[in-house]
Order: C-alpha cells, then structure tokens, then sequence
C-alpha cells in the first residue's frame, strides 16, 4: 500500500550561484582538484578550418557586467558535423566551458568556427555557436545562439531558419557577433533594452 506523504511541501528553488564556479569551473574558483579543468578545450590540436577567438560580457538588466556566470559551449566542426552524428576530427569534443575574468567580467575563448549545419527543416542552418548559461538568480539555464557577422555577406544568416524565426530584426541583431578579423565580440544582455534572445529548447 503507497501512502501518502502529506506532510512534505515543494522546496524553495535554488539558483546555480553564488558558487557555480566552485561546482562547475573549480579552477577558475582557485581550486587545483583536477588533472586538467572540464571543457576548456573545444577542439583538439587535429581541428580543421579557421581558428577563431569570441570575446564578450554579460550584462544584467542595470548593464553591469555578471562576473559569476557559467557559459557553456556547443558546436559543429568546420564541416558543420557535431560529435556524435558523424566522424570528426581526433580530439574534436565540439564542447566546452568558460566563466568570466573576475575583475573585468570579460569572458573570452578559442574554437575553429563552425561550418553551416543541416537543420530539422531540411534547410542549411547558418554557421552558429550554441550556448547556455547559468548564474545567481536564474532558475533555468538560458539557451541562446551566436551566429558570425561576416556570414551576412555570404547571407547565409539571412537564410537561417532559426534566425528567420526572430520577427523583430532588432532583435535578430542581438544573435550576431561582430567581426575583426578572426576575433568576434558577442555580448549577452539578460534583460532589459537590448535583451539577448534566448530560446525554449
């Protein structure tokens, strides 16, 4: 016979911070527990295609920088194949992770840029990082994509189903990096004027 436990009541919920960095990024915490820290390399020595370096800040709603973020990243290769669908190159995880410099709150990292990808929809989705996020204060982690400013000349962010889906192009424009050369600045604004588009996946 199952009975009824009436006495337990739903729990307050809990946010990622303010030690998400602790849990997830200890070394960035000052902690020396592993042999090398999770995620901190996406590609591998073997990757393919063009290196690239996605510099940024998020930024709540008064637009100060939030220094005890967690972004994680996930990508194709330069042949638009993410692990696990097919073969990549030895050493290429298409994952990783990385937390804001503490004084600055700039977060900065290296990849190859992803090729254009296959979409659910049959059409070419445009070269894009995935990300999520999770900080103090945010119950659920956010789901947003960076796509790659310079693929507007090659309007291939013009033809992203996704992209295509964002109604408003003030809006769009908060998906698109800017670019200089091979480094992309990609800031990411919680709330407020300006808000990042985030998705329910």
């Amino acid at each position: 016979m199952v009975q009824k436990l009436d006495y337990l009541k739903e729990c307050a919920s809990q946010t990622a911070g303010p030690y998400v960095h602790i849990g997830l990024a200890p070394g960035d915490a000052g902690f020396d527990i592993y042999r090398a820290e999770l995620g901190r390399d996406i590609t591998g020595p073997n990757a393919k295609g063009t290196r690239i370096t996605v510099t940024g800040m998020v930024t709540d709603g008064t637009g100060a920088p939030v220094k005890d973020v967690l972004i994680e990243v996930w990508q194709a290769n330069s042949e638009g194949i993410y692990p696990g669908t097919g073969e990549v190159e030895d050493g290429f995880r298409g994952w990783g992770r990385v937390t804001p410099d503490f004084e600055t709150g700039v977060f900065t990292f290296e990849t190859v840029k992803p090729g254009p990808v296959a979409a659910h929809c049959g059409a070419m989705a445009a070269p894009h990082l995935n990300l999520w996020l999770v900080s103090r204060g945010i119950n659920v982690g956010l789901n947003t994509r960076m796509y790659f400013g310079d693929e507007d000349n090659a309007n291939a962010n013009a033809a992203d189903p996704v992209l295509n889906m964002v109604e408003q192009a003030h809006r769009r424009a908060t998906l698109i990096a800017s670019a200089d050369g091979t480094t992309y600045r990609f800031d990411i604004r919680l709330q407020g004027d300006g808000e990042t588009v985030f998705f329910d996946v």
